[in-house]
């Protein structure tokens, strides 16, 4: 048995013992519709979604920003979590991508608590601060990796002390620790944490995953102040 293959059974195993009494049935059509309409396949696993979950409700989130939707997977985790006057941003540069989220989301009954923006985050996040809405309790950033140094800041703008920021896909399959390594997107991934790691504001830390999803792995950084 190959390594990749342990990792997936492990996975299932997890998956079948720990999320056996999980509402699954949104879900479910999230991942399938967004296949039927030729979304990459590249959704948080079900595991890493329950992790995003019970970070939100640990947080005792309120307000909730998700920097790249997709098929709206992640964002039914995050949503899941929040009481009822909650409420979640999640910013989408594809607008084929959005309708198909749009539509996952309130299928799942959260289309009163979630707003999908359509555009690039880049351009999104500006407008979103000039709104002056109230600090984001949780981001969850999972967009273009070559931005990802540019999310970051931003979520520090639009949080404060105690807030949580989730940085997806930072380990590239090993690729980051690869000094030849000069693709965007391993770039962009080195100079958030980079950016994590020195900034004053934040107190961070990584973990490599293995799994459904290969192997990757994300970052955690906490708002000091």
């Amino acid at each position: 048995m190959g390594e990749s293959q342990l990792w997936h059974e492990v996975d299932d195993y997890l998956t079948g013992r720990l999320l056996s009494d999980v509402p699954d049935d949104a879900l479910a059509a999230a991942l399938r519709d967004s296949d039927a309409a030729g979304l990459p396949p590249i959704a948080v696993s079900p595991l890493q979604g329950k992790l995003l979950q019970l970070l939100a409700q640990v947080q005792g989130a309120r307000h909730i920003l998700e920097i790249g939707t997709l098929g709206g997977y992640s964002t039914i985790w995050l949503g899941r979590a929040l009481p009822a006057d909650g409420r979640l941003i999640s910013l989408e540069r594809d607008p084929g991508h959005a309708e198909v989220a749009v539509r996952n989301i309130a299928r799942a009954g959260l289309d009163r608590q979630v707003e999908v923006r359509v555009g690039a985050a880049l351009d999104s996040l500006p407008e979103l601060a000039d709104e002056n809405p109230p600090p984001f309790d949780l981001v969850f950033i999972d967009a273009d990796k070559a931005n990802n140094p540019r999310y970051v800041e931003w979520a520090l703008r639009l949080t404060s002390t105690g807030s949580l920021i989730v940085l997806d896909n930072v380990v590239r399959g090993g690729r980051v620790a690869d000094p030849d390594n000069t693709d965007p997107d391993v770039l962009g991934t080195r100079a958030a944490l980079d950016l994590i790691g020195s900034h004053p504001r934040l107190s961070g830390t990584a973990l490599q995953t293995v799994g459904a999803k290969d192997y990757d792995g994300f970052a955690l950084a906490r708002v000091l102040a």
